[in-house]
């Protein structure tokens, strides 16, 4: 072998590692996608990190309601409206609305999400603890819904990277525009500073009253929704955030008996879904005595038929 030969021949595994590496770099974009939304692609770090910006105009809305700076805030987030609205402590420890902002995007329908890929928002309660804030997401500003959450485990539900953030953008996430972002981002990052420890992200498929789940009766999710209606009524009528379990493969609000809960197993004697959304009084949302009480959410302890079905839509596409 000649010299010549030599080098022509380390230049073509050259040429050959690098083509494995850029399809390696591909592929893992493409899971990247399947499993959230394009929020997943982390930007690298710089020298000037966003932290987002509360304006001038809400600051002086707290001042107004009565609201520390500093105070505990939650997040509801409402599909059919479109809207994501951004609630606060007041110095009374009720939580009041302190401002609305119009989601630019959301991918998917009505529903949870179910299985990685299918590029539905979720629906639930969350938690957003500080290490899920991303000042670097590639789509201005993000953090981290927190699915899976222990009710969507309990059902074998995956995906990872849900998020919310800028970009006007959504795949699996819910996209705002870059400047309502900036103002959500400061309001999460500045209660977390003002000592709260995590953010809870209520996500509803609409406005829960009556009303609007007469107008969705039949759908398949109804059992589902008549489970995040009692988290929400639960909210509403005390204007505190619930206490949020799960046992037996379903939510429960407020629950009477103290201590962590198997998702997976039995509720413990005294707990009941339908007594358990904190002595519901009328909530500001309209009355619920127009629907059923909360007794089909035993069709979510056991099999998923939803995602069942979404699976087998899916199989041999992704």
């Amino acid at each position: 072998m000649t010299c010549s030969d030599d080098r022509a021949g380390k230049t073509l595994r050259l040429r050959q590692i690098a083509s494995v590496f850029a399809k390696a770099c591909v592929l893992a974009l493409v899971v990247a996608g399947l499993g959230g939304c394009s929020s997943v692609v982390y930007a690298p770090k710089t020298a000037a990190v966003r932290a987002g910006t509360v304006r001038t105009s809400t600051i002086k809305q707290m001042e107004a309601l009565n609201m520390d700076r500093a105070a505990p805030i939650l997040i509801r987030i409402y599909k059919e409206e479109s809207t994501l609205e951004v609630w606060k402590q007041d110095r009374s420890g009720k939580f009041a609305l302190l401002n609305s902002y119009p989601i630019c995007k959301f991918s998917g329908n009505l529903g949870p999400k179910l299985a990685q890929g299918d590029h539905q928002a979720p629906e639930g309660f969350y938690d957003i603890a500080p290490d899920q804030m991303n000042p670097n997401s590639s789509e201005y500003l993000a953090f981290n819904t927190g699915f899976p959450n222990a009710f969507d485990r309990s059902l074998g539900r995956t995906g990872s990277f849900l998020m919310v953030h800028g970009g006007c953008r959504s795949v699996g996430c819910y996209a705002m525009t870059d400047y309502a972002m900036e103002e959500i981002y400061g309001l999460v990052d500045e209660a977390f500073k003002g000592g709260q420890e995590k953010v809870q992200l209520q996500a509803f498929p609409f406005r829960m009253t009556a009303q609007n789940l007469a107008s969705h009766a039949g759908d398949p999710n109804m059992p589902f929704w008549e489970m995040l209606k009692a988290g929400s009524d639960a909210f509403l009528a005390t204007e505190r955030p619930p206490r949020v379990a799960v046992c037996d493969r379903r939510y429960v609000f407020n629950p009477a008996v103290a201590g962590d809960f198997d998702p997976n197993a039995s509720c413990p004697i005294g707990v009941d879904s339908t007594n358990e959304a904190g002595a519901l009084q009328p909530s500001r949302e309209t009355s619920a005595s127009a629907v059923p009480p909360n007794t089909a959410t035993i069709a979510y302890r056991t099999a998923d038929p939803i995602a069942q079905k979404i699976k087998e839509s899916l199989r041999g596409i992704y």
